[in-house]
């Protein structure tokens, strides 16, 4: 059994590590074994950034996670995401991945609100930050020592 990371005194991996090819995977992975494990503090798994992967990829997260709950470790889990859903090949990948790094949730006007409200407090700025930036900067201060 991989072990899960407690949450509530480390955070996940950046969404800008990759595992398989995907941008998120990796987070979403030690989301859900902290989910599982009963570690999972503040955040939160099967979230909007991880439906980003899982609806473009066309990943059931119901599989994922029994997956996931099985121990799998995480190449078993990337090919798991790579063999199921949508075919995507690697040029569509980098292309999601590139569109995803740079999503400018203030350029949204649907999300501008929440990420004024979610930057703010953190002293960085909406207009020019991603959500990828966004959360790095979250984390880092949440568990600044």
């Amino acid at each position: 059994m991989i072990p899960a990371k407690d949450l509530s005194t480390e955070a996940p991996r950046s969404p800008y590590d990759r595992l398989g090819g995907y941008d998120i995977l990796a987070r979403a992975i030690d989301k859900c074994r902290a989910d599982l494990a009963g570690t999972i503090g503040e955040y939160h798994t099967n979230c909007p950034l991880d439906r980003h992967l899982f609806d473009w990829k066309g990943t059931d997260y119901d599989t994922f996670r029994a997956l996931v709950a099985s121990g799998a470790d995480d190449e078993a889990v990337a090919k798991f995401v790579n063999e199921t859903g949508t075919p995507k090949s690697a040029e569509e990948i980098s292309e999601w991945n590139e569109k995803e790094e740079g999503l400018m949730p203030y350029n949204n006007p649907e999300g501008r609100d929440w990420f004024v409200g979610v930057c703010e407090p953190l002293g960085i700025d909406p207009k020019t930050n991603t959500l990828f930036q966004f959360l790095v900067e979250d984390d880092k201060q949440t568990f600044a020592s």
